[in-house]
């Protein structure tokens, strides 16, 4: 990332560079893809108690940032996941802490406590987004009687086999409404997914007829949009850093090639083709590396820019990051293609980010949704 940090911050960054770099090398995680979890849970406490699933979450609730800006730190953390294409839900673990954090109630409580420790991880259910319509929700929450009723079937859900609880998103006929449930409720089934990235692993959930006590809202039944807005976007700032820190690792990797590899006496970085494309693909760089920096200040700052941010960076990182990666494939020629290279792990984090909460087009809908109220109420 391109901010300027502080020496807390370069700290942060670099412990959880080194751990990475130890513990899941991309050698590591190829013996590791048919594990069911893609990660060691011992991994992922440790982590924890590096900070990377507190740091959105209040002091007063056992969190803090090293400083003061918990989406910027957060950032960098998620830069040194995408350097590496490191395996765990560090996006649904903190997007669920996040919505928890200020959260009165017994069991959501004991899940944040759970998350901040890395005791437990969270698997977050998108059934019902702002970017759909009203019929397009995937999964419904209603009230019977004093209860909290939820059905339909979300995919892909990420570590939704390893997850101790799920936030569950829907729609009502008030509106949005979100509820934490244990991930063991009666009527859940999980169902596991082949996922295109190697270390990271996804199922369908399905809801039928559970019942959750109206002590598992999160906040009142049917008024959910505001913090669900929150919450898309401190997703859109991990998985864009997260993003931007793979595209790096792809392009250095990529230029490093072209300056050793050798055809008709030429190194390939001589080319002038390729380097009109190395120029194209360092110009996308340069961009998404600001757009994910701004973005990351936004949501720190709570900018009345920072729905209008994250979805510029979504949008723009979700496309040039596939076609940067895709590119540094090309370049590599056939042995780019080949799983025993390095190359796929970057090019299927960067291609699967761009999917999750919300696809680029879907993030571009929101911006012009924006724009046009903005010209009504002119």
């Amino acid at each position: 990332m391109w901010h300027t940090i502080d020496s807390d911050q370069e700290l942060l960054r670099d412990t959880t560079m080194r751990y990475l770099a130890e513990k899941v090398p991309l050698a590591r995680q190829r013996k590791d893809r048919d594990d069911p979890a893609g990660f060691d849970a011992d991994y992922w406490a440790a982590g924890a108690e590096l900070g990377w699933t507190s740091l959105l979450v209040t002091e007063a609730d056992g969190g803090g940032s090293v400083s003061g800006k918990g989406a910027v730190d957060l950032a960098l953390i998620a830069y040194a996941f995408g350097r590496h294409a490191a395996p765990g839900p560090l996006v649904d673990c903190n997007v669920t802490a996040a919505a928890l954090s200020g959260q009165a109630g017994e069991l959501q409580s004991a899940a944040l406590a759970d998350l901040i420790s890395g005791a437990g991880i969270a698997a977050c259910c998108l059934g019902a987004a702002p970017w759909q319509q009203p019929g397009e929700a995937a999964i419904s929450i209603g009230k019977d009687g004093g209860d909290i009723l939820i059905n339909g079937s979300i995919r892909p859900v990420e570590s939704a086999g390893q997850a101790k609880y799920f936030l569950v998103t829907g729609r009502s006929d008030a509106g949005f409404t979100q509820v934490l449930l244990p991930a063991d409720a009666p009527g859940i089934t999980i169902k596991p997914l082949k996922a295109l990235d190697v270390s990271r692993k996804f199922a369908s959930v399905t809801f039928e007829n559970v019942r959750a006590p109206a002590a598992a809202l999160l906040g009142a039944f049917g008024r959910a949009a505001e913090p669900l807005a929150r919450q898309i976007q401190n997703a859109a700032v991990i998985l864009a850093a997260e993003s931007v820190g793979a595209m790096d690792a792809a392009f250095d990797m990529t230029l490093d090639w072209a300056f050793q590899r050798y055809t008709f006496g030429r190194a390939l970085a001589s080319y002038q083709a390729l380097k009109h494309r190395f120029a194209d693909m360092k110009h996308w760089l340069e961009a998404s590396h600001a757009l994910a920096d701004a973005a990351a200040d936004a949501v720190a700052a709570q900018s009345l820019l920072a729905a209008d941010t994250t979805s510029a960076a979504k949008s723009y990182i979700g496309q040039y990051g596939v076609e940067l990666v895709q590119d540094c494939v090309q370049m590599f020629g056939g042995i780019g293609v080949t799983y025993e290279h390095d190359l796929h792990f970057f090019l299927r984090r960067v291609t699967l980010n761009s999917r999750l909460y919300g696809t680029p087009a879907e993030h571009r809908r929101l911006l012009a949704a924006t724009q046009i109220e903005q010209e009504q109420a002119a």
